[in-house]
């Protein structure tokens, strides 16, 4: 680590000197993980390394340890582990917030939902945990009796719900224009998307409005950053 560098970069940035004592404490512990795992040095990195260093860490404590893990990849120019980097710490604090339960999503099957909370999967962490992978859904189906189709889309309801201020009426609106997964929106200028989904609106009555510019300009960027979840 450039620790002094690092150090000029946060006080030009305005950080106090406890604070950037308590960065530089979080870049080292993140540099004695790579070189305990891997052997690696801190420029070496991957994104698979943030990824298991994030997965190390207790879900509830993420958003303090990775912070300055994301300034210093900013420090050093590496923009893209640096919004890797941040889609864990947002995902960190998402989940220090109520999570999002299935039942309340729009227009699903209650009868099954009543099945998977039998099996105690019952808001769209537990839904993403038990059907990340094809195998997933498919022993999942076995088990329940639920068809596989209703277990992929209540998947990819969860998944969606990952992007921000995403659930029971967007996340439904999004799905059935097409929009069935985060990776889906990278694809998307903001102004062509919202068009799109104005038509869809009023071709098909569906009971909701469109989502305003602003509102989907986050959902791409949010699309953008955050880690994959799901094997479709």
């Amino acid at each position: 680590m450039d620790e002094q560098g690092f150090r000029q970069f946060l006080k030009k940035a305005g950080k106090k000197g406890h604070v950037i004592d308590g960065l530089v404490t979080q870049v080292e512990a993140f540099e004695t993980f790579l070189a305990a795992r891997s052997g690696i040095e801190l420029d070496e990195a991957l994104k698979k390394d943030v990824q298991d260093y994030v997965m190390s860490i207790d879900p509830g404590r993420v958003k303090i340890h990775i912070r300055g893990v994301i300034l210093y990849f900013k420090f050093a120019g590496k923009l893209d582990l640096a919004h890797f980097a941040h889609a864990f710490r947002e995902e960190g604090t998402a989940r220090t917030r109520q999570v999002f339960k299935l039942r309340n999503f729009r227009g699903v099957d209650l009868e099954a939902i009543a099945k998977l909370e039998k099996s105690r999967i019952i808001n769209v962490e537990h839904m993403l945990e038990a059907g990340k992978t094809p195998d997933n859904r498919k022993k999942l189906s076995k088990q329940t009796g639920i068809p596989l189709k209703t277990i992929l889309e209540l998947v990819k309801l969860s998944d969606l719900s990952r992007l921000g201020a995403i659930k029971s009426v967007r996340a439904r609106l999004y799905y059935d224009a097409g929009l069935d997964t985060p990776d889906k929106f990278t694809k998307w200028k903001m102004e062509d998307l919202r068009k799109m989904l104005v038509e869809f609106v009023e071709r098909t009555g569906f009971d909701g409005i469109a989502p305003l510019p602003k509102e989907l300009n986050n959902a791409i960027e949010a699309a953008k950053r955050l880690p994959r979840a799901v094997q479709y």
